[in-house]
């Protein structure tokens, strides 16, 4: 069986993490980073490129290059706000409303889920790689406000990836794990969850290893990057208003904008000014444009004072679901690296009037939650116990468009409620249930997650039959339906799985083109690889001859020396062949010339450090004659030599003489 690892899947950068002895920990990635960019690109050679890769080529190649896919992950088209579609790369809807993703390098459209699948990959492989084990399973975190469409577009990504996803974990959920791991008091804690892209609250007991939930809120359209939107606009209009440019229009000016209003957002956290840069933005009849700008902290506050309001909202809800007053809170703990942003923690302070945890990494604190969720599934950690709860309220629709709520938003879960209902007109041989989710009351305006038919009700008058609906919510705060109809014990369920716009049937098309395509990526992988590893021990056997004839000159180790050279015609010979029997045979006759030089070298080396040794080497062909053994051997001089030589740090005694070893004949 293999391991269990935690994800934090966020909209900026995603961060794996493990329980390594009894402890959890941040697993770098294969480029050395702790956190991995969320962002997916393809190259003009159709092949993939994940997080930092991906990232460098966010200017020059925007629209095969997809970040902020997590704002789209589980949403229909409508779902979406102005600011989520505001990228530079194409993004459409299908036409079943779905949101799907276009790469003209490819020449196809990508369903976000399949795109995220590739970020969760990758992290698995970079785990792997640390851990020296395959993964099958993990604990994936999501917002806590996602929507039941959400959870399950992100358990499909990772079946997509081919992980097993043991449990969704909401995000402040996870962050209050961290905190309060190996804490034994009591405390009232407020997680604060400013990502990238979305925004959470989360009001929880911790006490003695227990993380009871009590509420939650938040905003899935809210993020870092609306404030780094308001940066885009100011410099945009203010260019637009000087050259009569929009250079939104512009994909990668828009994506330089996009980047430098990042910069300058993270700079303004510790500086009150910062400077604006961008040569060549763009041209004109007049020749090239440049952006020069001066942007301080009071201006990017003014700029984000509705951002501010919205942030306040969520937090209000939760502390009256809560039943809690702002006092009673006893820490406040930071999550994401947006509540860096100066004004953002001042108003943290100004609703709980408490100094907030800085004991925590914002940046890495969901995925050590995570770990420690992924330790206690697996049992390496015990005495924990998580009780969360659902973000949403959940219901049907009803006669008249009207939402009847069967579990309220913040109900612990896991849990299961039913209620009966009954036929609107006589006879009515069946009932559709339509599944929603949200706080409206009329139906309509919440989100739909399903429907289906319960058929086979025996005819009778209006309001006679009894069917009993029952909606069960799983500790991963996914959803399953049924009704029964008590008159026949007729019944019919259904897991509420339609969320991520991709049917089974897509799904296991993806998964299948994904196993396909995955053993053809090893065929191409492993020929550059023979490549680049037979180029590698080219360029290292030329080394060492270099070095073999600088130190010992072209005659020294002659033989060996010929040999290296041959074989390395031979695979230079068979390096671009499409035979890789040939160029891995003549790969080991390198190996294996080019070990036989060191080996000479070394041997080398080591008369030339025994001067007496060498005086006998040069005069080889006299031994007998001259330097016989026992002429040696009776030299009281030579024996002192040798005595002394054998004691020395790097001596050898004449029985460990290279030079006498048939090796060299």
């Amino acid at each position: 069986m293999g391991k269990i690892v935690g994800i934090d899947l966020g909209t900026t950068n995603s961060v794996v993490g493990v329980i390594e002895a009894g402890r959890p920990i941040i697993i770098a990635n294969s480029e050395g980073t702790r956190t991995t960019p969320s962002i997916v690109g393809f190259t003009k050679n159709s092949e993939i490129v994940i997080g930092d890769q991906a990232r460098r080529q966010l200017v020059l190649n925007p629209k095969n290059t997809f970040y902020n896919l997590k704002r789209f992950i589980g949403r229909d088209w409508d779902e979406l706000d102005e600011t989520s579609i505001s990228v530079p790369y194409n993004v459409k809807s299908n036409d079943n409303g779905n949101v799907r993703i276009l790469s003209p390098f490819t020449e196809r459209e990508y369903a976000p889920e399949e795109l995220v699948s590739s970020i969760i990959r990758k992290l698995i492989n970079d785990a792997e790689t640390y851990l020296g084990d395959s993964i099958d399973s993990a604990v994936i975190t999501v917002p806590a406000y996602f929507n039941e469409s959400q959870r399950q577009a992100t358990k499909d990504s990772a079946v997509l990836a081919g992980i097993k996803v043991k449990r969704i974990l909401n995000e402040p959920t996870a962050a209050a794990l961290a905190y309060g791991f190996e804490k034994s008091s009591s405390n009232n804690v407020l997680v604060f969850d400013l990502g990238g892209g979305t925004f959470d609250v989360s009001l929880l007991r911790i006490s003695n290893g227990v993380f009871d939930v009590k509420a939650t809120c938040g905003d899935t359209q809210l993020g870092g990057n609306n404030f780094d939107s308001k940066i885009v606009d100011w410099l945009a209009e203010g260019f637009l208003e000087k050259h009569k440019i929009d250079l939104r229009r512009d994909r990668q000016a828009l994506q330089r904008l996009t980047e430098a209003a990042e910069k300058a957002k993270c700079e303004l956290s510790g500086l009150q000014k910062t400077k604006i840069s961008l040569p060549f933005i763009t041209t004109s009849d007049d020749g090239p444009l440049h952006i020069e700008e001066e942007f301080d902290r009071k201006l990017f506050e003014s700029l984000s004072e509705d951002l501010l309001d919205r942030l306040l909202e969520p937090v209000q809800v939760a502390l009256d679901d809560s039943g809690w007053e702002a006092d009673e809170i006893d820490e406040v703990v930071l999550v994401g690296g947006s509540t860096r942003i100066p004004m953002v923690q001042q108003l943290v302070k100004t609703l709980v009037p408490n100094e907030p945890c800085q004991s925590v990494n914002p940046d890495e604190v969901v995925a050590i939650g995570a770990a420690i969720q992924s330790g206690i599934i697996n049992g390496d950690l015990r005495d924990l116990l998580l009780n969360d709860v659902t973000p949403l309220s959940l219901g049907l629709e009803t006669i008249g468009g009207l939402m009847k709520v069967l579990i309220p938003r913040n109900t612990p879960i896991p849990v299961r409620q039913s209620d009966v209902f009954s036929t609107s007109e006589s006879n009515q041989s069946s009932v559709v249930v339509q599944v929603r989710q949200g706080e409206r009351p009329l139906a309509s305006e919440n989100k739909s997650l399903g429907k289906f038919r319960l058929s086979g009700i025996p005819p009778a008058p209006r309001g006679i039959p009894q069917v009993q609906v029952a909606f069960d919510i799983d500790a991963n705060g996914l959803l399953e339906v049924s009704a029964t109809d008590r008159t026949t014990g007729r019944k019919q369920t259904v897991s509420i799985s339609g969320g991520s716009n991709l049917n089974e049937q897509e799904i296991n098309k993806m998964i299948a083109e994904a196993k396909s395509k995955a053993a053809e990526d090893r065929i191409k992988r492993s020929v550059i690889d023979r490549k680049n590893n037979a180029l590698t021990l080219i360029a290292q056997a030329e080394r060492r001859l270099r070095d073999a004839s600088l130190e010992f000159g072209p005659y020294g180790a002659e033989r060996q020396q010929r040999a290296v050279e041959l074989a390395i015609q031979d695979v230079e010979e068979f390096i671009d062949d499409d035979d890789p029997q040939e160029l891995e045979i003549s790969v080991s006759s390198l190996q294996e010339a080019l070990f036989g030089l060191n080996r000479r070298i070394a041997a080398e080396k080591k008369i030339d450090s025994n001067p007496l040794q060498s005086i006998k080497n040069t005069f080889g062909s006299l031994k007998d004659e001259l330097f016989s053994d026992d002429y040696w051997e009776d030299d009281p001089w030579d024996n002192q030599i040798n005595s002394n030589y054998r004691n020395s740090r790097y001596g050898n005694s004449r029985d460990d003489d290279p030079w006498d070893n048939d090796y060299f004949l």
